[in-house]
């Protein structure tokens, strides 16, 4: 009894973080549509001051929300490789994974995409190619490498991992952690700066790929060494704190800085807020936010196809709303009020047509 209540408490806990993640994904772009940092579908350049607030959000949420569902994907796959062994995974993978990406390349992007097209002289199909990328789906793009090179490392490494004892990482093996990703981000950024944009690939934040690789890689250790459920509750405040002070501190000083100091400050940063964001909402929500209703259950079940269709509901009320003269900030909260119900609705109208269920 008590094994299957840890079990459904875990999986409750994550699918909840789930949500909310798949929420910052939506404000993360609806904050790219008023800021400005023009790096989505549909833009309004901010005409006044509350556009820099928009993009702190854009900076803070890129910090560690994708590295959290790269860490969050990396703790269901080593379970889902032992149950269905090493072909019928992959299999699952590409089925799961692949057939959205392909439905947004095909389908989606070529509608969110259109407003780009108004102005240029080539015609749609030559621009729709040159302008050739996966938009928000690149992160299932990378997810895919990211399993089958996980499936090609178990098939190297027969029999699975020996299961160990449960216990939490020690406060010293996170804070090498922290100081070892700030390295590696450093050098990586030297080939790699900050707004490099990969084509075809379409990658719009690899500057933040050793974040990625880490934590997915994480994710895969802590679900064998049951990190998830032995964090001590009080991780939960301390993250939060850590991640607090690490902004007050280290933000304002990479800020006011210039040249390689202000980047290794930087680097410093988000390898110090993401680490302890993700600890601290993990735990956080393992302790107080373990249980779904009705409500729960129906958003976790179609957070992944919010995150599909998301950019043709953001991108079409972008549209709607042009005509409205507002602060940035104004225009974000009505975007993101309208776009969030709507987007779930949408989702469930997705997932209702046949067979949809099997890969959504």
């Amino acid at each position: 009894m008590t094994t299957q209540t840890g079990t459904r408490t875990r999986l409750h806990a994550i699918d909840n973080l789930r949500i909310v993640l798949t929420v910052l994904v939506v404000a993360h772009h609806a904050a790219l549509t008023y800021g400005n940092i023009p790096l989505w579908f549909y833009t309004e350049p901010a005409q006044d001051p509350s556009g820099i607030v928009l993009d702190i959000l854009v900076m803070v949420n890129q910090a560690f929300f994708m590295g959290f569902f790269f860490l969050i994907s990396g703790f269901f796959t080593p379970g889902s490789h032992d149950r269905k062994g090493g072909r019928a995974f992959v299999r699952d993978r590409l089925i799961r994974l692949g057939i959205p990406l392909l439905a947004f390349l095909l389908l989606l992007r070529p509608l969110v995409n259109f407003s780009g097209y108004l102005g240029s002289e080539l015609p749609y199909w030559q621009y729709y190619i040159a302008s050739w990328d996966p938009g928000p789906m690149w992160f299932v793009e990378v997810l895919i490498v990211f399993a089958l090179a996980y499936a090609a490392w178990r098939a190297l490494r027969r029999p699975a991992p020996a299961e160990r004892a449960p216990a939490p990482p020690k406060p010293v093996w996170i804070v090498a952690f922290v100081l070892g990703l700030a390295v590696v981000t450093f050098l990586w950024r030297i080939p790699v700066p900050a707004f490099t944009y990969v084509p075809v690939v379409g990658l719009p934040s690899p500057q933040f790929m050793p974040q990625y690789v880490s934590m997915f890689v994480l994710g895969c250790v802590a679900h064998r060494r049951g990190w998830f459920e032995t964090l001590p509750a009080r991780a939960g405040r301390i993250g939060l704190v850590a991640a607090g002070v690490s902004t007050v501190v280290l933000m304002p000083a990479a800020l006011v800085t210039t040249g390689a100091a202000s980047q290794a400050l930087m680097v410093l940063w988000e390898s110090a807020f993401a680490v302890s964001m993700i600890i601290g909402l993990t735990v956080v929500f393992r302790e107080r936010h373990d249980r779904q209703g009705p409500r729960g259950r129906f958003l976790s079940e179609h957070a992944f196809t919010v995150y599909v269709i998301h950019p043709l509901v953001l991108v079409g009320l972008g549209w709607a709303l042009r005509w409205l003269e507002a602060p940035a900030v104004a225009k974000f909260a009505v975007l993101l009020a309208l776009a969030l119900p709507l987007c779930w609705w949408v989702a469930y109208l997705v997932r209702s047509l046949p067979y949809a269920k099997r890969v959504l």
